[in-house]
């Protein structure tokens, strides 16, 4: 049987029906109760809407009767609304009802800045810290919704003049699981070890940011190395765009990403000892030597089909290759040089943004 509705008399004031209201919010309730507490004293059902509390998403019922605006300084937030006649007096309380949504939306403000200043803090660390535990950075990312226990993908993306918010909202969005904050004017996010899932994200992104994806990191340890990853690709990508032959994500460049971002040096080094020559007596004459290179092993080394590819004679392309094999000391005739001379190139496009001009 249901209750019946109390008596005028049995009504309290809507000042007490504020503090009911009120409690109830601050109890954890939420809206929901709100609007019930609402209902009760206005004598009809009633609709407590708050847009962006849910998603953005909040649909209008029909037969509304009564609505009082919900206001914070001249911003409209949402609405209450009173479904049939009601009471005389059931204005005061949607107006109640009204004021005490704004002690909701300050709640769930306040939480969700707390949750933002942890994932910024959490992926701070990840990025500047050289020694972390694993099970640390599980517990951690389990506080923020996110589980990394089998490891996980890094992510980095720049909207360039847009503000980060766009990204982070799609991120939360279609990756509801990863852990995304603004740092430093790029947007970094782990998303739990689905490559595929990371690749998804980064389609969707590349569609407003220029985005960059790490491998899968199983230990989560060295997640911060992953978040490293994905700058290094991303800084490459808005550098040269594409990079020529082998994808960017591939299993040769990724490598070379992965030892980019935990010992850079070594990378550098190896650029150094293969290709280095070569860019730079191309940037001293203007010669395409390091470009006659790429398309050789892009074309199976094939001199016929290279000599097209470049649109240059195929005499012109094995001079070129002597030169390649004078300054180098590699020869790109033979398989165990060209293997070397072909990771000295990939190594060249991922570390160029950052050589001396």
């Amino acid at each position: 049987m249901e209750a019946s509705l109390p008596t005028p008399e049995q009504l309290p004031t809507p000042r007490s029906a504020h503090l009911e209201m009120v409690g109830a919010v601050l109890a954890g309730d939420g809206l929901p109760r709100l609007a019930e507490i609402a209902s009760h004293y206005a004598g009809a059902p009633v609709h407590v809407i708050v847009p962006h509390l849910n998603g953005g998403r909040a649909a209008r019922p029909a037969e509304v009767t009564a609505e009082v605006p919900i206001i914070s300084g001249d911003k409209e937030l949402g609405s209450v609304l009173m479904l049939g006649p009601g009471r005389p007096d059931a204005g005061e309380y949607l107006h109640v009802a009204a004021v005490a949504a704004l002690t909701e939306v300050a709640v769930a403000e306040a939480r969700d800045e707390t949750e933002q200043n942890l994932r910024g803090s959490f992926l701070e660390e990840l990025l500047t810290r050289a020694e972390l535990d694993a099970a640390d950075v599980v517990r951690r990312a389990a506080r923020l919704g996110c589980d990394v226990s089998g490891g996980g993908v890094g992510l980095c993306a720049d909207s360039g003049e847009r503000a980060p918010g766009r990204v982070l909202a799609t991120i939360a969005n279609e990756s509801p699981e990863a852990i995304a904050q603004a740092v430093n004017g790029r947007v970094y996010a782990i998303v739990p070890c689905s490559i595929e899932q990371a690749r998804k994200l980064a389609a969707r992104l590349g569609q407003s940011a220029t985005v960059g994806i790490s491998s899968c990191y199983s230990n989560p340890a060295d997640l911060g190395r992953a978040l490293e990853e994905a700058e290094l690709v991303l800084d490459v990508t808005a550098a040269g765009g594409d990079l020529p032959g082998d994808d960017i994500g591939g299993g040769t460049y990724r490598l070379l990403f992965r030892v980019l971002a935990s010992h850079p040096q070594e990378v550098r080094s190896f650029y150094q000892d293969t290709i280095a020559p070569l860019v730079a007596y191309d940037e001293q004459y203007s010669t395409d030597l390091v470009e006659t290179l790429g398309a050789y092993l892009a074309q199976n080394c094939n001199m016929n089909a290279t000599a097209q590819n470049i649109h240059a004679h195929r005499h012109t392309v094995s001079y070129r290759l002597e030169r390649v094999k004078e300054l180098t000391g590699l020869d790109p005739f033979t398989s165990e040089d060209r293997e070397r001379l072909s990771l000295g190139l990939k190594a060249y496009r991922i570390i160029a943004p950052s050589l001396p001009r």
